[in-house]
Parts: structure tokens; sequence; C-alpha cells
């Protein structure tokens, strides 16, 4: 081989090499600029002073104390962990139905019916929590965290509806087919075949059903009445500056939604695994 073609060769595996380096210092750069927020969270959280500043004070559990004192607070949260947790059951039970419509049965209207479906996802929050409101009055149903869960619900649809049908693509209909020459009702191939081909799915589009949920603001701003949920007290509350009892509370909900993704991962492989 000539020497021409190894020096070139080996410039060519040199650029690669270089270029492999500098996309996973980028990526790293990004992760760091996306994350070290949170990091700051979590240590100003432990900081002795009411002061965000550096260098810390010292190490306290004062804020974490006045977080579980504060009633306000603990009352917003309960609000949206209330309203996150029932808007996820009728997303997911809503949706779940109508993926399974969409995908058996051929009807008129049907792609705009899908379309209308997975609107609320492409509209920006402040526009669908007016629609909301505006739409709520005329039907009578005041402000109020029953309403914050409807408008949840409504807005999130799109996001259960989109997640089982991909899974629903998937299935083997030879499956479904097989239950019923096997004398199987359609609610028995639903609870054996369909429902554990679609449960990942299910749970995946509802964990995040409550995570979009639980930290909503332009809807919940619209549609809550005296009550307010977590996000609505802290956005009302940084008017005032941020305070560590904010911090503190952010901390603890950076931990929860961690511990609830490495359990929805070990759930999901353990499943895929058995």
């Amino acid at each position: 081989m000539p020497v021409a073609s190894i020096w070139r060769e080996e410039v060519g595996v040199n650029a690669l090499r270089w270029w492999q380096k500098g996309m996973v210092g980028l990526s790293l750069a990004v992760l760091a600029f996306l994350y070290l927020p949170i990091v700051i969270l979590v240590v100003f959280s432990f900081n002795d002073s009411k002061v965000t500043s550096f260098p810390l004070a010292g190490f306290t559990l004062h804020w974490y104390e006045a977080f579980l004192s504060n009633e306000q607070m603990l009352r917003a949260l309960s609000n949206s962990l209330v309203v996150a947790s029932f808007a996820t059951a009728l997303s997911v039970v809503i949706g779940v139905t109508a993926a399974l419509a969409l995908d058996r049965y051929e009807f008129s209207g049907k792609r705009l019916f899908q379309n209308a479906i997975l609107l609320p996802l492409s509209l920006p929050g402040i526009v669908t929590g007016i629609a909301m409101l505006n739409f709520y009055k005329q039907i009578g149903i005041p402000q109020s965290l029953t309403a914050v869960v409807i408008g949840h619900a409504t807005a999130l649809l799109g996001v259960v509806v989109s997640q089982v049908m991909a899974r629903l693509s998937k299935l083997n209909r030879r499956q479904l087919e097989a239950s019923a020459d096997l004398g199987a009702t359609s609610v028995e191939t639903f609870r054996r075949v369909t429902l554990p081909a679609i449960g990942s799915s299910i749970f995946g589009s509802a964990l995040l059903c409550f995570t979009l949920s639980f930290d909503e603001i332009p809807v919940t701003y619209f549609l809550t009445g005296r009550e307010v949920t977590l996000p609505i007290y802290i956005y009302s509350t940084l008017r005032r500056g941020i305070t560590p009892e904010i911090n503190a509370v952010g901390t603890v909900i950076v931990a929860v939604s961690f511990v609830l993704i490495i359990l929805s991962v070990t759930l999901l492989r353990d499943r895929r695994e058995s």
C-alpha cells in the first residue's frame, strides 16, 4: 500500500476520533448546562442562610423543617398530588379506550377525531387555559380543582393515545385471531393478550401524565379557584424572591421523581425479561 494512502487513512482515523471526542464533550457540556441548576437547587436547600449565594454559610436541615411546618405549602402539595392522580387516572381510562377504538374500527371522521385529541399537545398552554376557561364558564363548571382535573386530563389525553397506539401498531394480530379461534371472548382477549402487550405503554404514559400534570402552570392558573397547586403557590411566592423553603421542596420533588423513574425502568425491564 502506498505511503500516501496509509497517511490519509491515519489522518482520517485521527479526525474521526477527535470528532467523536468533541461530540462527547459537547454532549457532556449540554447535560451539565441542563442539570447544573438542579444540583445548585439541592445544594442551597442545605445552606444555613437565607441568601442564595456562594460561599455557603453552613449545613442545615432547617429549611426542610420549615417546609414541613408550612401548612399552606403542604396544602398546595396535597392539591397537586390529588389533581395529578385523578387527571392521570381519567386520561388513562379515556385514552386507552380511544386508542383501542382508533386502532380497531374505521368510522367517518376518524382522522379528524385523532387530530383533535392530539391538538392540545401542540397548542401553547396559555391558549389551552383561556379556551377551557371560556368553555367551562359556558357550561357552568366553576373555577376549582375539579375544573383543573378535567382540564389536565383533556390536555394530556393525547399523550396516552399516542403512546398506546404506537404499541398497538406493533401488536401481532395473529395472537388476537388465535385467541378468538380458541373461544375467548373479547374481554378475555383484551385481558390476556392486548393488555399485557400494551401494559408498559400504559404505565409509561401514566407516569408521564402524572409528571406533566404535577408541574403544569398555564392551564392550572386559569382554571383553579381558591385552592392552588404547588406550582401556582411557588409562582406566587417567587414574586417576593426565592426562599430556601422552595429549594427544599424542589429537592424533595427531584428525589421522588428520581425514585419513580428508577422504579419504572426496573419494572419495565423485569417485564421484558420475564
